[in-house]
């Protein structure tokens, strides 16, 4: 039996394995060739997955932060960040809740939308505080940001629509005050 392929413009997405509770890690690495690649070999051994990734350059062109969303079995996120931060290229490995940092994602959610339909569909944009960033005549592109709950709502509400695509980012976090991420 063959698995179904999903691409960007599958309609209804399929229901995500439950692999365990999420987590949110920020890595400062060395700007390096295959310190990503490292990083995830970690993570796979560990049966962790990787539900979101975000990197970039920092203020110093030398460094990148990595802002990874995993999921897996909580007995082993000790571990996987003791190995981590061993790492030649890593210089440090935090977990971050939300009680320690602040962490926002952003969609990009493109529907069908008629001209009649529009002021619903900016209804429930104002309603998360979102911005249309694209209007055609027959379709707008929206952007929200938030935590993941609000995304997932968002997605949600914009679903009695023709969803064309929606575009996610991973997390990204800062920790509060003078901690450093």
């Amino acid at each position: 039996m063959s698995k179904p392929i999903i691409t960007t413009d599958t309609p209804v997405a399929q229901p995500a394995k439950v692999r365990g509770p999420s987590h949110t890690l920020s890595i400062l690495v060395n700007n390096e060739p295959g310190v990503l690649m490292r990083i995830c070999q970690v993570f796979s051994r560990r049966a962790f997955n990787i539900d979101s990734l975000v990197v970039s350059e920092g203020r110093n062109a030398n460094f990148s932060r990595m802002t990874i969303g995993i999921s897996g079995d909580p007995q082993g996120l000790d571990q996987i960040i003791k190995q981590v931060s061993k790492l030649i290229d890593v210089i440090h490995c935090f977990e971050h809740t939300s009680e320690n940092a602040v962490t926002k994602e952003l969609v990009l959610v493109k529907i069908k939308c008629s001209p009649e339909d529009r002021s619903q569909a900016l209804q429930i944009t104002e309603h998360f505080d979102g911005k249309t960033v694209d209007l055609t005549p027959a379709s707008m592109i929206v952007m929200i940001t938030g935590d993941s709950p609000k995304i997932d709502a968002a997605v949600t509400m914009f679903s009695q629509f023709e969803i064309i695509e929606t575009v996610r980012t991973g997390k990204v976090v800062m920790a509060r005050g003078e901690q450093a991420t």
